[in-house]
């Protein structure tokens, strides 16, 4: 079989047409593999009458949907490139996006149609102009999703794609600097599925629940993995935390993946455990350290959370835990995955010592080919086959990783080193803390400090004397916050993680003397 991500899905329904493949959840939709793929075959067509040719960028602005998922497998037919987009982004930042991937189709929900108009006026590569639409008054430049495809064939289109060609170029969420378009191949992610469905506890007939956007490669790569199992992707349109476990009681969820924030939401709305949750096994989670209190918290209402560990230029695998592991060994992402290799290594590339910090370098056929038009970039990336990551960990005897933070996250004061998630992770064993964030302020004294940004739960009254107090007793005193401050909301991206950049401005310091 070709090395081509259309294939997977192509060869599901041919071995099992009436399996169900896919059910959203807010309109109640229900595709069997055959339905699903008939689906995808109309949508490459169409893209095939418009021009598509192999390599021709096709940016996706869409909420979770089927005609996202078809969209995918249609394009990687085809052998065109998706440039998914992040629906939170400004017409700026897309417009950036666009311009620096070249993309010249736009296909668009019609919840973006202010979004799409601002940037049709914009000078952007894109030429053609997709609407799927739930709701009427398309702008008059842009041609409707349903009309298009149901004049379309859906016979299989010819592969025009496989192996070390592109399938994807995924920005990276900008926290830094303009984002950086990181490349998938077919072959790449048919490694990243492989070595999820490989080492997961992923079953031929699960069936998995959706809730990340299908811009982040923490959703696209499960979906791929479901395909290649044989599973069924539930997908919720957006996350709602007081429909998750409605939902895993209705459709009998058995896994899914949800990143700390999530889980916070979700444990908060869970109304007293009143709906069976009995079908699932694990959830995943990653995109940032899992607290301990958090795990033990699942784990007393008999819900196993994997720690899973990776990156957007990995696909998604690097680390993750495993169930006999997620308890005795909670605050670890675990070893590497099956067909991959991780290293934590010192400035000079050699490994560290058990219980030493060093940065993550990863290496695996699943490993993204380049950064989009960035070759310095790539080049300080993926030195001889690993992929230096920029995050910062401990390894134990075992192999066992511990994930501490970004290398920039780092706090150094008085010449000692400071992880802020240790920090965060201590401060959220307290009752009274909903969340909270830790970055590192100027300090005229010390170099820098550590600044703790908390939330409170609601009708709690904790002080910064109370935060300080508490963490006495459990971290060595140059750890522990100098300063407190409360606010309603700590800032993160799509994917949960906390935008300390953000928060570095908000409270740039310098400490009191």
């Amino acid at each position: 079989m070709r090395e081509n991500l259309g294939l997977f899905l192509a060869k599901r329904a041919a071995l099992g047409p009436d399996r169900e493949a896919l059910v959203e959840v807010e309109r109640d939709r229900r595709f069997s593999y055959r339905e699903l793929n008939a689906r995808s075959n109309r949508i490459a067509h169409a893209l095939l009458e418009k021009g598509v040719a192999k390599g021709d960028r096709v940016a996706v602005l869409m909420m979770n949907g089927a005609e996202y998922i078809e969209t995918y497998f249609g394009i990687a037919k085809i052998g065109a490139v998706m440039v998914p987009l992040n629906w939170r982004l400004v017409p700026d930042e897309l417009s950036f996006i666009l311009g620096d991937s070249g993309s010249t189709v736009l296909l668009f929900d019609n919840e973006f149609d202010e979004s799409v108009a601002a940037l049709h006026e914009r000078d952007t590569p894109v030429t053609s102009w997709i609407r799927v639409a739930t709701a009427n008054d398309a702008p008059d430049f842009a041609d409707d999703y349903d009309t298009l495809t149901a004049s379309a064939r859906d016979t299989e289109p010819e592969i025009r794609a496989e192996g070390d060609d592109l399938l994807f170029i995924m920005y990276t969420s900008g926290t830094t600097g303009l984002p950086k378009g990181v490349v998938h191949t077919h072959t790449s992610m048919m490694w990243a599925s492989l070595t999820i469905n490989m080492t997961a506890d992923n079953r031929h007939g699960d069936r998995y629940l959706q809730m990340l956007p299908l811009f982040h490669v923490g959703a696209l790569g499960p979906l791929t993995s479901s395909v290649h199992r044989g599973g069924t992707i539930v997908l919720m349109r957006a996350f709602d935390p007081s429909q998750v476990f409605p939902v895993i009681e209705r459709e009998r969820i058995t896994t899914g993946l949800a990143v700390p924030a999530m889980l916070r939401f979700m444990l908060a709305a869970d109304n007293h455990g009143k709906h069976d949750r009995e079908s699932l096994r694990w959830i995943m989670s990653g995109a940032a350290p899992v607290p301990v209190p958090l795990i033990e918290a699942y784990a007393a209402l008999g819900i196993e959370i994997h720690q899973v560990y990776g990156l957007t230029e990995t696909g998604g695998p690097a680390c993750l835990i495993s169930p006999e592991a997620a308890i005795s060994r909670a605050g670890s992402t675990g070893p590497a995955f099956l067909h991959t290799d991780v290293r934590i290594v010192d400035e000079q590339g050699q490994d560290v010592a058990p219980g030493q910090i060093g940065e993550v370098i990863i290496r695996g056929r699943h490993i993204m080919k380049e950064y989009w038009n960035r070759p310095e970039a790539t080049a300080e990336a993926l030195r001889d086959g690993w992929l230096y990551s920029g995050d910062l960990a401990s390894i134990d005897e075992d192999g066992f990783v511990f994930i501490q933070d970004r290398k920039k996250d780092m706090i150094i004061s008085g010449g000692e080193n400071i992880y802020p998630a240790e920090v965060e992770n201590a401060i959220s064993a307290h009752p009274d803390v909903a969340d909270v964030a830790v970055i590192g302020v100027p300090s005229p004294k010390w170099g820098e400090s550590t600044a703790a940004i908390v939330v409170r739960k609601p009708g709690t009254e904790i002080t910064e004397d109370g935060i300080i107090q508490f963490c006495q007793t459990k971290l060595a005193r140059f750890k522990q916050p100098k300063i407190v401050h409360f606010v309603d909301e700590i800032p993160r991206n799509p994917t949960g993680k906390i935008l300390k950049r953000v928060l570095r401005d908000q409270f740039p310091g310098p400490m009191p003397q």
